[in-house]
C-alpha cells in the first residue's frame, strides 16, 4: 500500500547549503536512473541531434547513475548537460532538476564561469513547425534552493534601487507559482514554443485542437504554460504517461493527436496557461522577508497544476529596466525551488551492495511509489546499524519524502519488522564483519565488487578517456583481469579472444593510450587509486608539500603536520598508501603523462611577477586555453580562483567578456589586464 501526499500538504523546508550536495550522493544508490537508456530517450536524443556528441547510451547511463560531475572532462559535462536538457524538454528526464543544477550546472560554472552554455536559455526540443522570431525574449529564470538565497537576491535589489535613488520602502514585489509545465508565447494570432530564448516554433496547432486559454480564456497574454490538471492526470493518465511532462509533450509534437490527449482537451483539463493569470501575493521586501514561508505554502497549493517552485520578482519597472538580464535570466526575477512531498510505503526487501572500499551498504527495495513527478522504487537505507535499530526488512511501513525533487529518504519507520542482516558478502560469500554501524568485506583482493568498482574508479577519476564502464569492466574481470595493471598489459589479440569485437577492442586500445598520453594532474592521478580518506582535495594538499615518488616514506607525524590532516586521517593515510605502494609503483613505471603540482615551499621562493597573486581568468582566450593558462599559473605560484572578490589581484580577460563584469571587478580595485598584456607580463 502506498499513500502520496502533495505539496499543498506540508510545510517547505528550506535546504542547507551545507548538506545538500553530500545528500544528493544518495541518488546514485536509488531508482531515478536506469542502466541503460530507454527507446523514447534514444529517440529525443536522435531528434535533437545530439548523437555526435560520441557518448554512448551506456555511458549517458553510467553518468546519470554516478551523479560525480568532478571525474567528467569538460567535453563530457557540456554534452551530458545538453543530453539531460533534451530529455527533460521532452518529457524523459534522466536526472532531477536539483541534480542537474547544483552537481553538473554548478560544476561547469565551477570551471568556466563564462562557459557559453551557462549564458544561454537552455533549448528546447525542435518540432514540427516553422522557427520564427519570439515577439519577446522568453529567457530562463534564476533559481535557488534556499531562504537565504532569496534574502540575497532581495539585498541585491535593494543595493541596485539606492544606486538610482529609488526609495527601498516604496519597492513592491510579487509572487506567482512556478508552473512545471510547457513553456510557450501566445501573442493573439501565433502561440509559439520557448526555444531558444529568443527564437521558437509555431505550434498554433494546438488551439486549432481545441486546446483552451486558463485564466479568463483571452488570446494574446504573452509568455505562459501549457500544462495538465493534476487530479485529472492522476485518475485518468498516470497509468499511461510516466509524469505530466510526458504527457504535455505529447500534446505539442503528435502530427495525429492520442485519444489520451485529445480527451485531456476536450475536458479542458489540458490548458495553456499564462503567467499573467496565475494567482499572486504582492508586498513590500519587508512583509516578504516575515512571511516567505506562509507564501510559498500559499503558492505551491495555489494551482491544481504540477508546480516546482514559487517564482518572485520586482514590479518596479525604472529598477527592473536597470537591473536588466543577462542572455540566461532576468536579474529582477529569481525562482525558488524546494518541493516536498512523503509516502506511506512498505518495503518489499532489503538489497546488500558491496561498494569499492568493501563496505555493503543497505538499498531498500520498495513497493513503486509516484514522487515528484518521478516513480520511486528504491531508497538508500545508509548502513545496517540503522537497518538493525530500525527494523528495516520485509513488510517493513516507512515514511518515504523527496526533497528538492531529488532525495528519496527513509523519513521514519512506522511499523518495524524482523530485519535480515547478511553475515555473507554479496559479491564473494566472505565473512563480514562489524565496524560500528558498517559492514564490511575484508575480501578486498578477490572480491569480484570491489576489484571491478576499484578498477572502474581509477578510470573514471583519471577523466581523459572513455570506455572503460561498467559493463566492460564486468566482462574484463569475468575473462581474468583483476587489476588496472592487468588492463594495460592487453593487446589487441588479448581482447578479442576475450569476446570484443575488432572494432571495439581497438577502441579499448585507442582510449587506453589516451589515458597515459593526455596529461593530468599528479593529484588526480594519485587520487584515482582510491586510497582512504583521500579525496582528490587531500591528494593535492599532500602534494603540495611532498613529490609524489616520495609519499610512500611519509611517517605519520609528517602528514599531520600538514594542515587539514588530523591523527586519525594521517594515520589511515599511511597504512592505506602502504596497501596500494605495489599497484602505484607497476602503473607509475608505464609513463603518465603528469603534471607535477607546484610543492608550496617552491612557490613561496618563486619571483615571478605573478607568485603568491589570486587570478581570475575569463572570457574566450586566444593564445591558449584557460585550463593550460591557469596550470602554468600555478606552477609560477600563483592562486587561481574561479570568481572575483575583493582579494583577487588580477583579472586575465580574453574575448567576449560583458562590460558589466570588468566594471564590477574594478569598482573591487582588481587590476583588469587583457590576456596579451598578462603574456607580456609573464615574459
Amino acid at each position: 500500500m502506498h499513500r502520496v501526499v502533495g505539496v499543498p500538504n506540508v510545510t517547505p523546508t528550506y535546504a542547507s547549503s551545507n548538506t545538500t550536495l553530500s545528500q544528493l550522493k544518495w541518488i546514485a544508490t536509488n531508482s531515478m536512473t536506469t542502466s541503460m537508456l530507454n527507446p523514447t530517450q534514444l529517440q529525443l536524443l536522435e531528434v535533437a541531434d545530439l548523437t555526435p556528441l560520441n557518448l554512448s547510451p551506456e555511458q549517458i547511463a553510467e553518468m546519470a547513475t554516478k551523479l560525480d560531475a568532478s571525474l567528467l572532462s569538460d567535453a563530457q559535462l557540456v554534452g551530458f548537460l545538453q543530453i539531460c536538457n533534451a530529455l527533460y524538454r521532452g518529457g524523459e528526464p534522466l536526472i532531477t532538476d536539483l541534480a542537474y543544477d547544483q552537481i553538473f550546472l554548478a560544476e561547469l560554472e565551477k570551471r568556466h564561469p563564462d562557459h557559453p552554455y551557462l549564458q544561454t536559455v537552455e533549448p528546447e526540443l525542435a518540432f514540427a513547425g516553422k522557427t520564427v522570431l519570439l515577439p519577446e525574449k522568453m529567457l530562463s529564470t534564476e533559481k535557488t534552493y534556499t531562504a537565504d538565497g532569496i534574502k540575497k537576491w532581495l539585498a541585491r535589489l535593494e543595493k541596485a534601487a539606492e544606486d538610482i535613488g529609488i526609495d527601498i520602502e516604496s519597492l513592491h514585489f510579487k509572487s506567482t507559482p512556478k508552473l512545471d509545465g510547457y513553456a510557450a508565447y501566445d501573442d493573439g494570432n501565433l502561440l509559439y514554443t520557448r526555444g531558444d530564448g529568443r527564437k521558437g516554433t509555431d505550434i498554433t496547432r494546438v488551439f486549432e485542437r481545441g486546446l483552451i486559454v486558463g485564466g479568463n480564456g483571452l488570446r494574446g497574454q504573452g509568455a505562459g504554460e501549457i500544462v495538465v490538471n493534476q487530479s485529472y492526470f492522476a485518475s485518468h493518465l498516470a497509468d499511461t504517461f510516466d509524469n505530466a511532462r510526458n504527457f504535455q509533450a505529447s500534446i505539442i509534437k503528435e502530427k495525429d493527436l492520442g485519444q489520451h490527449a485529445l480527451e485531456a482537451i476536450q475536458n479542458h483539463a489540458a490548458v495553456f496557461y499564462p503567467f499573467a493569470q496565475l494567482p499572486q501575493w504582492q508586498g513590500c521586501a519587508q512583509d516578504l522577508k516575515a512571511n516567505l514561508a506562509d507564501i510559498i505554502t500559499q503558492a505551491l497549493s495555489s494551482v491544481d497544476y504540477d508546480v516546482d517552485g514559487v517564482v518572485f520578482e520586482v514590479t518596479d519597472e525604472v529598477l527592473k529596466n536597470h537591473l536588466g538580464a543577462t542572455r540566461h535570466h532576468h536579474r529582477w526575477q529569481i525562482a525558488y525551488k524546494n518541493n516536498i512531498e512523503t509516502a506511506i510505503v512498505t518495503v518489499l526487501s532489503v538489497t546488500p551492495q558491496t561498494s569499492r572500499s568493501g563496505r555493503v551498504n543497505p538499498v531498500a527495495e520498495l513497493e513503486p511509489t509516484r514522487l515528484s513527478g518521478a516513480l520511486i522504487s528504491r531508497a538508500t537505507a545508509h548502513h545496517y546499524g540503522m537497518v538493525k535499530e530500525q527494523g528495516i526488512g520485509i513488510g517493513t511501513v516507512i515514511e518515504l519524502t523527496r526533497s528538492g525533487q531529488v532525495i528519496p529518504k527513509i523519513e521514519r519507520v512506522i511499523t518495524p519488522q524482523t530485519p535480515q542482516i547478511p553475515e555473507h558478502c554479496p559479491s564473494c560469500g566472505s565473512d563480514l564483519v562489524w565496524d560500528s554501524d558498517y559492514l564490511y568485506c575484508l575480501n578486498t583482493t578477490q572480491c569480484p565488487a570491489q576489484i571491478e568498482n576499484s578498477i572502474e574508479h581509477f578510470f573514471r577519476v583519471l577523466a581523459n578517456n572513455d570506455g572503460f564502464g561498467g559493463k566492460t569492466i564486468q566482462k574484463l574481470h569475468a575473462a581474468g583481469v583483476s587489476s588496472v595493471y592487468a588492463i594495460y598489459q592487453l593487446s589487441l589479440e588479448d581482447l578479442m579472444g576475450m569476446g570484443f569485437g575488432e572494432k571495439t577492442a581497438q577502441n579499448l586500445l585507442a582510449q587506453r593510450q589516451l589515458s597515459q598520453s593526455l596529461a593530468i594532474e599528479d593529484w588526480r592521478f594519485l587520487g584515482a587509486f582510491g586510497i582512504h580518506r583521500m579525496g582528490l582535495g587531500n591528494c593535492e594538499r599532500l602534494l603540495q608539500h611532498y613529490r609524489l615518488a616520495d609519499i610512500f616514506q611519509l611517517t605519520v607525524e609528517e602528514i599531520i603536520n600538514i594542515e587539514g590532516f588530523a591523527d586519525k586521517t594521517a594515520a589511515a593515510v599511511v597504512e592505506s598508501l602502504a596497501k596500494i605502494q605495489h599497484d602505484f609503483q607497476q602503473l607509475y613505471q608505464l609513463g603518465f603523462n603528469l603534471i607535477t603540482t607546484p610543492l608550496l615551499s617552491e612557490q613561496q621562493q618563486n619571483h615571478s611577477p605573478i607568485a603568491g597573486k589570486i587570478i581570475v581568468f575569463t572570457g574566450t582566450m586566444i593564445h591558449g586555453k584557460r585550463d593550460v593558462m591557469a596550470q602554468q599559473a600555478k606552477r609560477l605560484g600563483a592562486k587561481v580562483a574561479t570568481s572575483v572578490t575583493g582579494k583577487t589581484d588580477f583579472l586575465v580577460t580574453g574575448t567576449d567578456v560583458g562590460a558589466a563584469k570588468i566594471a564590477a571587478a574594478i569598482e573591487k580595485g582588481v587590476n583588469v589586464i587583457s590576456e596579451d598584456a598578462y603574456l607580456a607580463l609573464l615574459s
